[in-house]
């Protein structure tokens, strides 16, 4: 019996496939914070697959004039039995700041092989990203890791917002994140505190826009955009009704979280449309078993192009924890 072709050998056939990532980053600094993501991430997982990355922080989460012991910390995260998934990233400082260089050494020189992503903050222009991915790169052969450390670049500066689509082009960038508090700050007091909360972050011209710009240009170039936190952690709707603007009016397909309580909140408010999910599931079956030729199905004509559409919405189901039946894992997941 022949094995059945996965959608993605066929689909992106000389091309780059759409990448595959949760629907929630949650950050966490300290080393408390970080083995309690940890564990919400083995208790949320499906199928043993985790439903949501975890960044360890050097930026923000770093003790002043500690940041060498910080990273040394959380390189020894990304070692331990804990990270069962593999899916734990780092955010270092900022290409302007003094330590980038040694945090960067530091995780790659002591748990490259288990990083999933570097974030990096606060570019100014796309050589800025340029000169912290070729340090990346430089420090992977030192260290013999073989695989592309895939870095998310934070667009929180109107300058790097100038140029996000180089900063989208570059081959190792995976997501652009929004940084909406810095963003606001950048601007002198031009926008108010208000764009930095909901609604005012949807609403306010200059905000909205960056949005637009910062989504346009992550899926122009196959890459995931990745939507700002939001400040509220007590009020659960708040969070849930912030992840579904982001989907649905902004297009952005990940959101960050803050606090645990966001976390299933941004997962649930993301997940795609359950009747669609069904449908892609009959689809892309009766298209395996076409070859991937042209299909009929309930009246209407699919090819390629629709295969594509329902193949990435079916991962996303499958990133949010959502239930697929169980001849579509075998068949399709493969």
């Amino acid at each position: 019996m022949t094995k059945p072709t996965c959608p993605s050998e066929v689909l992106y056939a000389g091309g780059r496939p759409f990448p595959k990532l949760a629907a929630c980053e949650h950050f966490a600094g300290s080393e408390k914070m970080l083995n309690k993501a940890l564990q919400i991430q083995a208790e949320y997982s499906v199928n043993q697959q985790s439903v949501f990355d975890i960044t360890a922080d050097c930026e923000d989460g770093a003790p002043a004039g500690k940041e060498r012991e910080h990273a040394d910390m959380i390189a020894g995260i990304l070692l331990s039995e804990g990270n069962r998934f593999d899916r734990v990233g780092v955010r270092i400082h900022d290409v302007r700041h003094p330590d980038w260089r040694n945090e960067l050494e530091i995780i790659i020189g002591k748990a490259g092989k288990r990083v999933a992503y570097v974030v990096l903050p606060k570019p100014e222009i796309a050589d800025d990203v340029l000169l912290q991915v070729s340090a990346l790169d430089e420090l992977r052969n030192r260290y013999g890791i073989a695989r592309e450390i895939p870095v998310h670049v934070l667009i929180e500066t109107p300058g790097a917002l100038h140029e996000v689509w180089k900063i989208a082009a570059i081959p190792q960038v995976e997501t652009l994140d929004f940084g909406l508090m810095d963003f606001v700050s950048a601007h002198h007091g031009a926008i108010p505190a208000s764009a930095m909360r909901s609604p005012g972050q949807f609403s306010h011209p200059l905000v909205a826009r960056a949005k637009c710009e910062i989504a346009a240009a992550a899926l122009g170039n196959g890459i995931i955009p990745s939507h700002n936190v939001t400040t509220e952690i007590r009020d659960t709707t708040v969070v849930r009704d912030d992840a579904r603007r982001a989907i649905q009016e902004f297009g952005f397909l990940r959101m960050w979280s803050i606090h645990p309580n966001q976390i299933k909140p941004i997962i649930e408010s993301m997940r795609p449309d359950f009747t669609e999910v069904s449908e892609a599931t009959t689809l892309l079956l009766a298209a395996q078993d076409a070859a991937w030729g042209p299909i009929q199905h309930e009246g209407k004509l699919h090819d390629r192009a629709s295969y594509r559409y329902y193949w990435e919405l079916l991962q996303r189901a499958q990133a949010t924890g959502m239930d697929i039946s169980e001849d579509a894992r075998q068949r399709l997941f493969i």
